[in-house]
C-alpha cells in the first residue's frame, strides 16, 4: 500500500495524502483523526484551534476528530468517548472494501484493548478509509461487532470547517426540522429559520436530516457541501467569544473562524 507515512515534530505518525490537482490532507495514526484538508489552491479546509494540544492523551481539537463510543455527555464514558484518544493502526484488510492501493486513499484500524473493555466490556473493531480526490475528502466508517452479544453505541465525526468569518456563514438545509437544544435544557424545538445564521453561541442537534448540508461562507465565496449517508443526525457548534475563553484548548478569538457541523 503506496503512502507517505511521516512522524511531526510532536511525534505523532500522520499519512500524507495527495491527488493529481494538488490538493492534500493528513490524517494522523493518534485518533485516526484528520488534521489537515489543503485544495489545489493550498488554503487550508479545516479549522485547527490556536491552542490545540498535540500531547496524547488528550484529543485534539480541531480537523475531523471521531466521537466513539459515546457522544458529549450522552452516557458513562469520558466526553465523546475514548475513540478520538487512541493510536490506531493501519489496516491491511479493509474488507469489504478493496484494499487502497494509491497515495490518495489510507486505511485505519482500531480494535478493543483489555483497557478499553474494562471502561466499555464489548469487542469491536472500527475501521476508517480516508480517500482524497479533487474537491473532495470522503470518509468511509464501519463498526464491526467482534463481542457473543449485540451492543449500542453512538458515532459521530466532527467537522471543524475554516471559515472567514463566523457572522458571514449560512448553512442550509435544516430549515423545518426539529433539534434538540442544548443551550435550552435539550429542549426540543422546529427550525423556523429559511437558513441557520450566527450572532451567538450555538449548539444544536438536527434530528433526521437530509443527506446534504450547505455550509456558505458568505465572505470567501466558498461552500461547502456535506454529504453523508447511515448518519441521520447533525450537530451545529459554535462556542462564540465567551465559552472560547472558557476553552483550555481553544484560542480566544478562534470562534470567528471556525464552525463545526457534525455527522451524528
Amino acid at each position: 500500500m503506496p503512502m507517505n507515512l511521516v512522524h511531526d515534530v510532536d511525534g505523532l505518525p500522520r499519512i500524507i495524502l495527495t491527488e493529481p490537482t494538488g490538493s492534500s490532507a493528513e490524517v494522523l495514526l493518534y485518533g485516526g483523526q484528520v488534521v489537515s484538508w489543503k485544495n489545489e489552491r493550498r488554503e487550508e479546509l479545516l479549522f485547527m484551534s490556536s491552542k490545540a494540544n498535540w500531547k496524547p492523551p488528550r484529543a485534539i481539537r480541531g480537523g475531523i476528530p471521531i466521537c466513539f463510543p459515546q457522544f458529549g455527555n450522552l452516557g458513562s464514558l469520558e466526553q465523546h468517548g475514548f475513540a478520538r484518544n487512541r493510536t490506531w493502526s493501519l489496516d491491511s484488510d479493509p474488507s469489504p472494501l478493496p484494499p487502497a492501493n494509491n497515495q490518495s486513499s489510507v486505511d485505519l484500524i482500531l480494535k478493543s484493548t483489555e483497557e478499553d473493555l474494562k471502561i466499555w466490556p464489548r469487542c469491536f473493531e472500527l475501521r476508517l478509509r480516508v480517500t482524497l480526490s479533487a474537491g473532495r475528502l470522503t470518509l468511509i466508517p464501519r463498526v464491526r461487532n467482534t463481542d457473543n452479544k449485540t451492543f449500542s453505541f453512538m458515532f459521530t465525526l466532527c467537522n471543524y470547517f475554516s471559515v472567514s468569518d463566523i457572522s458571514e456563514v449560512r448553512v442550509e438545509g435544516l430549515e423545518t426540522l426539529d433539534y434538540f437544544d442544548n443551550l435550552n435544557n435539550r429542549q426540543r424545538f422546529t427550525e423556523q429559520a429559511d437558513a441557520i445564521t450566527f450572532d451567538g453561541e450555538f449548539e444544536r442537534v438536527y434530528l433526521s436530516t437530509p443527506i446534504k448540508i450547505a455550509i456558505i461562507d458568505h465572505e470567501k465565496k466558498r461552500t461547502f457541501e456535506l454529504w453523508k449517508d447511515g448518519m441521520p443526525d447533525a450537530v451545529v457548534w459554535n462556542p462564540w467569544d465567551k465559552k472560547a475563553k472558557a476553552l483550555q484548548d481553544l484560542g480566544d478569538e478562534d470562534y470567528q473562524s471556525m464552525l463545526c457541523v457534525d455527522s451524528a
